[in-house]
């Protein structure tokens, strides 16, 4: 698909093909509008969220937070920076911060997240956008909840085939995936269950291979060739959390490189090294993934205790 969506006046309803999701249940984004030549008002809607991301420990899930900022990326793309719908955007960094008394669950609280969308740095091939970094801005019902940085390329799709050598269908590469290993225990990794573990263990401690499973529908809502960033990171806060060996805490931040694309058909390994902790006392975790004896992808987390 090639259409270009590129309109000035405000959103009511965010359809999902601006955000890259087939299920519409998972389209958390409800209103957009432009306040500033770099600047956009959007408001999120977590009536529906807690069946993909429920609540952990009394707290909403960072991951939540996350989903959420990444479905502002391609609304921008397509609906603001003029992007044809079937570009593709590339990840280089992404990183969040929050606490776990921003994300205290609270089921009185309006269900309602506003985002404030700084852009910077817009690159443009032509009347579109090749390039942009975000800063984003989270609130609810006034409180601060969290921020998030990124930035990404915009690749057109025969550029991106190029790019993806060989390995860019989807669908072939779905069913190329690897095995599902067996999974880690849901409680050691922080997870409700085992279907949305991400992790199997090895014989080596600290060391995981990561466990892609085609048929989640939050990772795989649709066909994708390579694991999705929304898995890396989730697999990272398992990681940290199996790592911390202690009772449940909380992803409150994130810093993300993604390097390569993690493949489908053939085995990643996730490995998690404590390192000092960050200057407010709190407990980080270097996670780092490689795949075919490169280095993939590195999130350096962020650990809260959430008692």
């Amino acid at each position: 698909m090639s259409t270009t969506v590129s309109h000035h006046a405000p959103l009511t309803s965010v359809p999902r093909d601006l955000v890259h999701k087939d299920d519409p249940d998972q389209v958390f984004l409800s209103r957009y509008e432009r306040t500033a030549d770099d600047t956009f008002a959007i408001t999120a809607d977590w009536s529906r969220a807690h069946s993909l991301f429920p609540v952990r420990d009394r707290h909403e899930d960072p991951m939540l937070l996350v989903e959420t900022v990444r479905q502002t990326f391609p609304l921008l793309c397509h609906h603001a920076f003029g992007v044809p719908l079937g570009h593709h955007l590339l990840w280089e960094d992404f990183r969040y911060s929050t606490s776990a008394a921003a994300l205290l669950a609270d089921l009185d609280r309006p269900t309602t997240v506003d985002l404030e969308v700084t852009c910077r740095d817009v690159v443009r091939r032509g009347p579109r956008a090749a390039a942009l970094e975000l800063v984003t801005a989270v609130s609810r019902d006034g409180d601060h909840l969290g921020t998030a940085h990124t930035r990404f390329t915009i690749q057109a799709p025969a550029v991106y085939q190029r790019l993806r050598l060989g390995r860019g269908d989807a669908r072939s590469m779905m069913d190329k995936a690897v095995p599902l290993a067996p999974p880690a225990s849901p409680q050691e990794v922080g997870a409700r269950s085992f279907h949305d573990v991400t992790l199997s263990p090895t014989d080596i401690p600290r060391r995981w291979q990561l466990r892609v499973d085609a048929h989640h529908p939050l990772f795989f809502d649709h066909p994708v060739d390579h694991a999705p960033g929304m898995l890396l990171m989730e697999a990272s806060r398992q990681a940290a959390q199996a790592t911390s060996r202690s009772h449940l805490v909380m992803a409150a931040g994130m810093d993300v490189a993604f390097h390569r694309y993690v493949e489908l058909d053939t085995p990643c390994h996730v490995e998690a090294h404590p390192v000092p902790h960050d200057v407010n006392g709190r407990a980080r975790v270097l996670v780092v993934m490689r795949q075919e004896g490169d280095e993939r992808f590195k999130a350096l987390v962020t650990l809260e205790e959430t008692g």
